[in-house]
């Protein structure tokens, strides 16, 4: 097992996290993951936004974006109650994961 099933939740936290401070898209969302040691391709990420829209955590919009349209994604109501959940238990999983 090389940890891409386990990998594969904390992506998806990662990506509610950043929309819902801000709206995403693709690439944008590509790159910030790659700070933090995530190589993904658009063949991994867009299933995955795709999912996440279709069980009602985001929702998308096409916008320019300078030349470009682009489909941008926000965190609904939902989805940042779904987050906040998630924090909570992530913050009680770092706590025993880390306990000395």
């Amino acid at each position: 097992m090389d940890g891409r099933e386990f990998y594969s939740s904390l992506i998806r936290l990662h990506i509610l996290h950043h929309a819902a401070q801000a709206p995403i898209f693709g690439l944008g969302i590509i790159e910030e993951l790659s700070r933090h040691g995530y190589k993904l391709s658009a063949g991994t990420l867009y299933p995955m936004l795709h999912d996440l829209e279709r069980k009602g955590y985001l929702a998308s919009a096409e916008a320019r974006d300078g030349r470009q349209t682009r489909r941008f994604y926000s965190a609904t109501e939902l989805g940042k109650r779904q987050l906040e959940d998630a924090k909570q238990k992530v913050k009680e999983l770092f706590g025993e994961l880390f306990e000395d």
